[in-house]
């Protein structure tokens, strides 16, 4: 049996993105910016899908710009925010401690530029605190930027409640929202959103394509220079085929998402309650404030690599924690902000399932991650020293 189970990496593209992909790769080969007929047509589509990709989230089509994915996105959410802070002499940018690489090496950069950045608790239950972020704003603060959903542990933000502190004192509120787009439902205005990147690998559309929200009023700083593209501010000629399958993948994901949702609870919480019986293991993230999608266990005793390679000969594609850090050896700082400690850190699990799971692949999950814990833990020092009360067992 072969179980996909790393969705929250990426997704299988649906059938009908796909449809829409082929189609417009073999019938609309137009420049959307040439005047002559078939680029009009290019035109044309490429406005049709942007209206959808707003209707998906409750934004004017003019508020979405299309990108590379959700990191170029997030790069041009922060740049302009800080851009336009910087104006106003506002030099203090808030976020918290377990974002996304695209975030923190953003915020990185723009500290060598004379930024101060203050990282936010996210506890061990995984969620910000919005009476904590009021705490943090002070008169320097030129922006917030904390994600919908974190990528590794899955666990929900408080968005509405954080985008109401961000907007009591007129200070920018930007989310990486990749992993929430399709599978939440979002609504900008009523989230009091200002700024939200996105990317279709995340909901069954084609790689390579993403978009950012900009709320109408905020003026959005190029990120790439040289051309007229998405209102002058994104040039390069638009991947229209990819745009038109992300657009086809999102309207179908927001239409399902109820339907999903309900079917995907049902068997992380089931493959939850069944990891969950090995001895000496933990959830990372809160309980219900996750993902429908997410599954993240810390286990004593063992690393995550040998975990994962033990798994893929069963048949079981997972992951450790992010896909943007697979190459890194150093533990999850996703998980060293929740308060794991390395060593436990280090033996982590991140299965993300999908909509077409079943009831057999569930329970091969449970077996079998059953079985390769206890496997890994029959020859490990570390677990026979913590067996024979050498040591003291943490989880």
């Amino acid at each position: 049996m072969n179980i996909y189970a790393d969705n929250a990496a990426t997704t299988k593209i649906s059938e009908k993105a796909k449809k829409v992909l082929i189609e417009q790769l073999e019938s609309n080969f137009g420049n959307p910016s040439s005047l002559y007929g078939i680029g009009q047509k290019s035109k044309e589509i490429l406005e049709k899908a942007r209206e959808d990709v707003a209707k998906a989230i409750n934004a004017e089509p003019r508020e979405i710009y299309f990108t590379s994915g959700g990191s170029e996105a997030d790069n041009q959410a922060l740049r302009t925010l800080a851009a336009e802070g910087k104006k106003k002499g506002k030099t203090q940018i808030i976020s918290s401690k377990f974002e996304h690489h695209a975030i923190l090496h953003t915020l990185r950069a723009l500290e060598r530029e004379g930024f101060e950045v203050t990282l936010l608790d996210v506890h061990e239950n995984g969620i910000v605190s919005p009476e904590e972020l009021e705490k943090a704003i002070t008169d320097n603060t030129a922006f917030v930027t904390i994600m919908y959903a974190n990528n590794e542990i899955g666990t929900i933000q408080p968005i509405e409640e954080l985008g109401q502190v961000c907007k009591d004192h007129n200070i920018p509120f930007h989310t990486d929202a990749v992993q929430a787009v399709g599978h939440l439902p979002i609504d900008v205005k009523k989230e009091n959103i200002d700024l939200l990147s996105a990317s279709a690998h995340k909901f069954h559309g084609p790689k390579g394509v993403g978009f950012l929200y900009v709320k109408k009023g905020i003026r959005l700083h190029n990120l790439i220079e040289g051309g007229a593209q998405e209102r002058g501010k994104r040039a390069g000629t638009e991947n229209v085929p990819s745009i038109v399958a992300a657009a086809a993948a999102l309207t179908e994901a927001v239409a399902n998402i109820e339907e999903n949702s309900k079917k995907l609870k049902k068997y992380r919480d089931y493959i939850i309650s069944g990891i969950g019986e090995i001895p000496h293991s933990a959830l990372n993230g809160d309980r219900e404030q996750r993902l429908p999608s997410n599954i993240n266990f810390c286990f004593e005793g063992i690393e995550g690599e040998s975990l994962l390679l033990l798994l893929d000969d069963r048949g079981i594609y997972a992951s450790s924690g992010s896909a943007c850090t697979s190459g890194s050896l150093d533990p999850s700082h996703v998980l060293l902000a929740i308060g794991r400690v390395h060593d436990v850190a280090h033996g982590s699990l991140r299965i993300s399932i999908g909509e077409d799971i079943t009831q057999e692949e569930a329970d091969y999950i449970i077996k079998n991650t059953k079985e390769v814990v206890g496997y890994l833990r029959s020859f490990s020092p570390v677990w026979r020293s913590l067996s024979e009360g050498k040591g003291q067992h943490i989880l």
